[in-house]
C-alpha cells in the first residue's frame, strides 16, 4: 500500500480522478496534471496511487529527473522496474525484454529500455541490438504489453509518471503514440508536469489528447489560506499565518519550507519564495561533512542511488568497499532518512525528497566536486555493466575538455540510440563535436561526425537543424575532396530540402554537384541521381529529368549494382505513371518490379526506397494487388532497420490500396501509423501529405455528417502551407472532397482549383478524371451545369487517354451527374452503372460501390425500381462488407423501396397512383404528393378502372391492399 500523508485540499480533483478510477479502460485513458513547482502535484499523484491500490490496480510508478534527459525511455524504465519480472516474462517477448531491464535495474545496473523493447518487437528477445529495430517498433512492443499486463492484473493498471517535463525525447514520443492510440485494456496513465517547463511536443500531444476525449487535465492552482493554515498549520496565530501564506502564495511547499524556516528560529517568513533555495539548503547546515557528501551524491545519482554506487561515490578513491565503510553509509542514509532529507523507492533506490531539492543540492555542490561525482559514477557504472546510453550523460557531465576515452563512451551512446532514439543520438553526438579539438588532424573525423549527427537529426524530426549541419559539412569540404563524403552529404542535404519542400534548391544542389569537376566517382554519381530523380514530380515535369535517370540506370547497370538500378527504374516507372504516361509506366514498372522481385532484402536494407516508389507508381496503374505486394516487403525491410522516414510513404501506400478496395478499417490503422511517424520526423510537407490520405480514409469510413475528415483535411492544408508542389496539390484535392462532403460545394470547388490552378494543370495527369469529379459534383449541386459540362468532358478525355477503369469510371460518373442534373435519369443511370463495371474490373470496390448507390436511385427514378434495388443491394452489400459507413449512411437514405407485389397489369406510376388511393388520399392530395395535376391524377385513375375492372375508389382501395406486403 502506497504510503500517504494527509491530503491537503483538492477534493474536486479528487472526484474527478476517482471516476477515471472506477472505469479504466474508457476514455479518457490519459489524466494530465499540471501545476507549478511545489504546487502538490505529486502528493496528489501519490493519493491517487492509493486509491488505485485500494481498488486493486496494479500500480506503476517512474520519475523523470531533470539531470538524466537524454537517457533513452528513462522514466517508462523506471516504472516498469516495479513490475514482477516473472509476470512479465509470462507475457511473451515485449514483456520478456522489460523483465530483463527490470532485473537488471533490481541488481544495481540501471535498465536500458532503449534496447529492450524494441528487440521484442523484432522477437530477438531481450538485449536485441537495435540497429535491427526502430523507436516506433518500440512504441508498439510496449503498447501491446501494456494491454497485456492490464488485462491480467485483476482490476486493471495504473501507470503514474512523475516530472514528466524533464523526460527523454524517446519516452514524450512513446506517451504521444499512447495518447493518439488510447489502450483497448483497463489501463490508466496519469502524468505530472509543470506546464511552463514542458516540451512543446509533449504539449501539443497533450492538448490534442483533451480535444479528442482521451486526456483529462486537471491544472492545480494555489490552495485556499484556510486549507493551508488549518490542515498544515494548525494553531499558528492568525497574524504569522496570514503573512506565511502571502509570501508562499497558496504553494504547499514554499508555505511549509517557510513555516520550518520559522521553527529554526527566523522571525516569520522573512524569505519570499524566490529564495526557497536558501531556505531548503539550511536544512543541511546541521549535517556533518560525510553526510553532506552522501547528500550530494545522491543528487548526482537520481535514479541511479543505490547503496553500491553511492558507496562508490563517497568513499576515498583509494578505499575498498569494506565492511567498515557499508555501516558508515548506512549510518548516513539513516540520518538523512530522519531529517527526511531523503526517501527510499522501490528497488532499494535513494532520492531526495523533492525534485526542487535535489536542484538546490545539485548546483550548491562545487563544480569540481560535481565533475568528479560524476566521472565516479560513469566509472562504477562501467564497473557493474551498465550500458553506454546510461552511463553517456555522467560522462557528459564529467568532461572538462577533450578526452578520447570518454568521447568513446559518448560515440557507443550515440550509437546505441541511433534507431530507438535518435534525439539521444544527436545529442551525444554534438557533446563529442563541442570538445574534439579543431585541429587538421580531427578535421576528417568532424566531417564524419557531422554527417552522422545530421542523419540523426533528419530521423528525429531536426530537418531544418540537418540540412544547416549539412550545408556546413559541404562548405568545409575541400575542392578536390574525394572521400566520398561530398556525395553523402549532397544527397542526404537534398533529401532534407526536399522533404522541407525546398524542391528547387534540391535540384540545383544535386546538378551543381553532379557538375563538379573532377567528376563525383561513379557509385556517388548513382546516388547523387537517384536523389536527383526523386524531385520531378516535386520541381518540375519528369520529362525535364527523364534523360538524366536513364544516365543514372546505365551507370547503374555498368556498375553491377542492381538495387540502385531497381531504384533508377522505380523513379522512372513513378514519374511516368504521375505524368499520364501509361504505356511507358507500364513497362518500366514491369521491368522494376523484375529487377527488386530478384534482389535478396539484405540487397535493399540499405535503400528500400525503390519498394515505396515502385508500389506508388503500380497504384497509380491500378495494379492493386502488386502495389501492395510491394509496399507489404518495403514496410518489412523498413522495420527492420531501414529508413524510418519511408515508412510513411510505404503505409500510405498500402492504405490508399486498401481504401480503394473498401477495406476501410485496416486502412485507418494504416493512416494512424503513417501519422505518428510522420509527426516524429517534423516536417510539414510529409505532415500535410498523410493527413491528407488520413482525411481521404475517413471521408468513406465514417457516416454522412461526420466532420472528422473536413478537420483533418483542414489540418492538412495548414501543414503544406502556401508550397506549390505535387504533394501539395494532392493536399488540396482532399480537401475538395471533405468540404464537398462536409456539405460544402462552394468551398470544394475553390480547393480543387486552388489544387489545379484555373487551367487544372497542377491536377496529377494520372488522376485528374477522378479529380474532376469534384469539380463536377460542386458544379451540379450549385446549378453549374454549363461549367459542369466542360468539366465532365475534359475528364472524359482524359480517361480515354489514361485507359485506366478507376479513371474512366469517374468520367462516367461525370457524365451521369451532367445527364441526371439535366433531367435525364435513365441516361444518367446507364452512366453510373457503366462506371460500377469499370470500377469493379480493377478490384476499386469502393468506387463500385458508390457508383451502384448513386445509379440505383437514378435507376429507380427512371421508373425501373426491379433493377434499382438489386444494385441497391449489391452496393450496400459492398459498402457494409468493406467498413465505409459513408456509403451505408448514402444508401439508407437514398433506399429504394423492395418493388411490392403489384395489381396485374398496372404501370409503376398507376400502382403508385393506386397504392395512394388505398392510403385515403384525394386527387389533389395525390396531385400534390407526386407533383402532378388533378386532370393527369383523372387520366391514371380511368387507366386503372378499365384495366382492374373496379369502379369506385373504395373498391380500388380493396383491391390494391390484397397486393401490398
Amino acid at each position: 500500500m502506497t504510503d500517504r500523508t494527509p491530503l491537503v485540499g483538492r477534493e474536486a480533483e479528487l472526484d474527478r480522478l476517482d471516476a477515471v478510477l472506477d472505469g479504466p479502460g474508457g476514455p479518457p485513458g490519459v489524466v494530465d496534471l499540471t501545476g507549478a513547482a511545489g504546487i502538490g502535484k505529486s502528493r496528489l499523484l501519490t493519493e491517487v496511487c492509493g486509491r488505485a491500490e485500494e481498488r486493486g490496480l496494479t500500480v506503476l510508478r517512474g520519475r523523470a529527473t531533470e539531470y538524466e534527459r537524454h537517457i533513452p525511455f528513462r522514466v517508462f524504465g523506471d516504472a516498469f522496474a516495479d513490475l514482477d519480472p516473472e509476470l512479465l516474462r509470462g507475457l511473451g517477448a515485449p514483456g520478456a525484454a522489460w523483465a530483463a531491464s527490470a532485473g537488471a535495474a533490481a541488481d544495481g545496473i540501471p535498465a536500458n529500455p532503449a534496447v529492450d523493447p524494441a528487440g521484442a518487437e523484432a522477437g530477438a528477445g531481450a538485449g536485441a541490438g537495435v540497429s535491427a529495430v526502430d523507436r516506433f517498433a518500440a512504441h508498439r512492443a510496449t503498447a501491446r504489453l501494456l494491454t497485456a499486463v492490464g488485462g491480467r492484473t485483476g482490476a486493471g493498471l495504473l501507470i503514474a509518471l512523475d516530472d514528466l517535463h524533464w523526460a527523454d525525447p524517446a519516452s514524450l514520443e512513446l506517451l504521444d503514440h499512447l495518447v493518439r492510440h488510447p489502450l483497448r485494456a483497463p489501463v490508466v496513465i496519469v502524468v505530472a508536469r509543470r506546464d511552463r517547463q514542458t516540451a512543446p511536443s509533449l504539449a501539443a500531444a497533450l492538448t490534442r489528447g483533451v480535444d479528442t476525449g482521451a486526456v483529462l487535465r486537471l491544472d492545480l492552482g494555489p490552495l485556499t489560506e484556510r486549507a493551508c493554515v488549518e490542515q498544515l498549520a494548525p494553531g499558528l496565530p492568525p497574524d504569522r499565518a496570514a503573512r506565511l501564506y502571502a509570501a508562499s502564495e497558496g504553494n504547499p511547499l514554499y508555505f511549509l519550507t517557510l513555516l520550518q524556516g520559522k521553527g529554526q528560529g527566523r522571525s516569520g517568513p522573512a524569505l519570499p519564495p524566490g529564495g526557497l533555495g536558501a531556505l531548503l539548503l539550511d536544512e543541511l547546515t546541521p549535517l556533518s561533512a560525510a553526510q553532506r557528501r552522501t547528500a550530494e551524491a545522491v543528487a548526482v545519482l537520481g535514479d541511479q542511488a543505490t547503496p553500491p554506487l553511492l558507496l562508490a561515490l563517497t568513499e576515498p578513491a583509494s578505499a575498498s568497499a569494506s565492511a567498515s565503510g557499508s555501516e558508515r553509509l548506512d549510518a548516513d542514509l539513516g540520518v538523512l532518512a530522519r531529517r527526511d532529507l531523503i526517501r527510499p523507492r522501490p528497488g532499494g533506490v535513494w532520492s531526495l525528497r523533492h525534485p526542487v531539492l535535489r536542484a538546490a543540492v545539485y548546483e550548491d555542490t562545487g563544480p569540481g566536486r560535481r565533475a568528479a561525482l560524476h566521472r565516479r559514477a560513469a566509472a562504477a557504472l562501467a564497473a557493474a555493466g551498465a550500458p553506454a546510453t546510461v552511463r553517456a550523460h555522467h560522462v557528459e557531465r564529467a568532461l572538462t575538455g577533450w578526452e578520447p576515452e570518454a568521447a568513446a563512451v559518448l560515440l557507443e551512446a550515440a550509437e546505441q540510440s541511433e534507431t530507438t532514439a535518435p534525439a539521444s543520438c544527436a545529442h551525444w553526438l554534438e557533446v563529442v563535436l563541442r570538445v574534439l579539438p579543431d585541429t587538421p588532424g580531427h578535421a576528417a573525423r568532424r566531417r564524419d561526425l557531422m554527417l552522422k549527427r545530421a542523419r540523426a537529426l533528419s530521423v528525429c524530426g531536426e530537418l531544418r537543424a540537418s540540412r544547416d549541419l549539412l550545408h556546413e559539412v559541404i562548405a568545409g569540404l575541400p575542392a578536390d575532396d574525394g572521400s566520398g563524403v561530398r556525395a553523402a552529404a549532397v544527397t542526404l542535404c537534398a533529401s532534407m530540402e526536399r522533404h522541407l519542400g525546398q524542391y528547387r534548391a534540391s535540384v540545383a544542389l544535386l546538378r551543381r554537384a553532379l557538375s563538379r569537376r573532377p567528376a563525383p566517382a561513379p557509385a556517388d554519381a548513382v546516388a547523387l541521381g537517384l536523389e536527383l530523380g526523386s524531385s520531378a514530380p516535386h520541381a518540375l515535369p519528369f520529362p525535364a529529368v527523364r534523360a538524366e535517370v536513364l544516365r543514372t540506370l546505365e551507370l547503374a547497370r555498368a556498375l553491377g549494382n542492381e538495387p540502385a538500378a531497381a531504384g533508377a527504374l522505380a523513379v522512372s516507372a513513378l514519374g511516368e505513371a504521375y505524368e499520364g504516361n501509361t504505356a511507358a509506366a507500364r513497362e518500366l514498372a514491369d521491368r522494376a518490379a523484375a529487377c527488386v522481385d530478384a534482389l535478396t532484402d539484405r540487397d535493399l536494407a540499405d535503400q528500400c526506397e525503390p519498394l515505396a516508389r515502385l508500389g506508388w507508381a503500380e497504384f497509380y496503374l491500378e495494379r492493386y494487388e502488386d502495389a501492395e505486394r510491394h509496399a507489404d516487403r518495403g514496410l518489412a525491410i523498413a522495420r527492420r532497420g531501414g529508413p524510418l522516414h519511408l515508412l510513411p510513404h510505404l503505409l500510405m501506400c498500402k492504405a490508399i490500396v486498401h481504401t480503394h478496395a473498401c477495406r476501410l478499417p485496416s486502412a485507418l490503422d494504416l493512416v494512424d501509423e503513417a501519422e505518428s511517424i510522420a509527426r516524429g520526423i517534423g516536417s510539414d510537407e510529409l505532415l500535410g501529405l498523410v493527413l491528407a490520405n488520413k482525411a481521404q480514409v475517413l471521408i468513406a469510413a465514417r457516416p454522412p455528417g461526420d466532420v472528422s475528415a473536413l478537420a483533418t483535411a483542414e489540418e492538412a492544408v495548414a501543414a503544406a502551407g502556401a508550397r506549390t508542389s505535387w504533394w501539395t496539390s494532392l493536399v488540396w484535392c482532399v480537401m475538395s472532397y471533405a468540404a464537398l462532403h462536409g456539405g460544402d460545394p462552394v468551398r470544394a470547388r475553390s480547393a480543387m482549383l486552388r489544387a489545379g490552378g484555373a487551367d487544372l494543370a497542377g491536377l496529377q495527369p494520372s488522376m485528374r478524371p477522378l479529380f474532376l469529379e469534384a469539380l463536377v459534383t460542386a458544379a451540379v449541386t450549385t446549378g453549374d451545369l454549363a461549367g459542369a459540362q466542360e468539366w465532365a468532358a475534359l475528364a472524359g478525355r482524359d480517361a480515354e487517354r489514361l485507359g485506366l477503369p478507376v479513371q474512366r469510371a469517374a468520367a462516367l460518373r461525370c457524365a451521369g451527374q451532367v445527364l441526371a442534373g439535366s433531367g435525364r435519369p435513365a441516361a444518367a443511370a446507364e452512366r453510373f452503372a457503366r462506371a460500377a463495371e469499370e470500377a469493379g474490373r480493377s478490384g476499386a470496390v469502393l468506387w463500385e460501390a458508390q457508383s451502384l448507390l448513386i445509379g440505383a436511385s437514378l435507376t429507380a427514378e427512371a421508373g425501373d425500381p426491379a433493377t434499382a434495388s438489386a444494385m441497391w443491394r449489391r452496393g450496400r452489400r459492398l459498402a457494409e462488407s468493406g467498413g465505409s459507413l459513408l456509403l451505408t449512411g448514402l444508401a439508407d437514405l437514398l433506399l429504394p423501396p423492395a418493388p411490392p407485389p403489384r395489381v396485374p397489369g398496372l404501370t409503376p406510376r398507376e400502382h403508385e397512383i393506386a397504392t395512394l388511393v388505398a392510403e385515403g388520399l384525394t386527387t389533389p392530395a395525390i396531385a400534390a404528393r407526386l407533383y402532378l395535376s388533378p386532370r393527369t391524377v383523372d387520366t391514371h385513375l380511368s387507366h386503372i378502372f378499365r384495366k382492374t375492372g373496379v369502379t369506385t375508389r373504395s373498391a380500388l382501395a380493396a383491391l390494391t391492399a390484397r397486393h401490398l406486403p
